[in-house]
């Protein structure tokens, strides 16, 4: 477990950060695939953990979540839009395509059981010292968290900071295979870019110390979207 900023963790999941979660205070962010949980557990064994809270809920962020949630007796949090898949662990059905070969290796390897969910989130809510923000897209329900005061982010899958299939390091939208509305998505990275995060926290890729990288990411998905009008 990396500390990044006053009550902020990275407990990396994979190596070279592929998947990663959180720790806000008393608040876990995310929980990889199903067999996370061990490392999980260790990791905030000596941290108190009152809270669990879903970015969205596929399957490698879902994960570890009933088994974390029950061990610990702990809620479980995310958005309203997000909740039916977080109860009943169906967590491909939004894939756009969920029935592409990569899609079933996740329902079948990686997805965890259904929770219940106790609490919704909405733009705006204070959660461990972090404001919600709604950021559609990749799900319809995504969800981020910023705390203005340093400058944190915790982006969730609006973007990655690796290329999933090489784990190259750089900025990226999400794949268009497990995301929902890559448009909308794009609206949603602008809005985060806008806020000017200084910290960001990606469920894939190594947190990134903002010195301009945001922002020439930004104007690229600007001039990309003014070339497809």
């Amino acid at each position: 477990m990396k500390n990044l900023a006053q009550d902020v963790y990275q407990i990396p999941l994979f190596p070279r950060n592929a998947i990663n979660c959180y720790l806000i205070e008393d608040v876990l962010i995310d929980a990889g695939i199903r067999t996370s949980s061990a490392t999980i557990l260790k990791a905030i064994k000596d941290q108190s953990v009152t809270k669990h809270v879903l970015t969205h809920a596929h399957a490698d962020h879902q994960g570890s979540s009933k088994i974390i949630c029950e061990k610990l007796n702990i809620p479980l949090l995310c958005s309203e839009t997000e909740k039916e898949f977080a109860e009943n662990g169906n967590v491909i059905n939004e894939y756009p395509n969920p029935n592409h070969f990569i899609s079933k290796f996740q329902k079948n390897f990686w997805a965890g059981k259904g929770h219940p969910v106790s609490q919704t989130l909405k733009e705006g809510d204070q959660i461990g010292g972090f404001t919600v923000i709604e950021t559609p897209g990749h799900s319809r329900g995504h969800l981020s968290f910023f705390r203005e005061k340093d400058g944190v982010l915790i982006v969730g899958d609006i973007m990655t900071n690796m290329n999933l299939l090489t784990t190259k390091v750089g900025l990226h939208e999400p794949p268009n295979l497990f995301t929902k509305d890559a448009e909308t998505n794009r609206k949603s990275i602008l809005k985060l870019a806008s806020l000017k995060p200084k910290i960001l926290c990606f469920g894939h890729g190594p947190v990134l110390f903002n010195k301009g990288e945001l922002e020439k990411f930004s104007k690229s998905l600007i001039n990309k979207n003014l070339q497809n009008l």
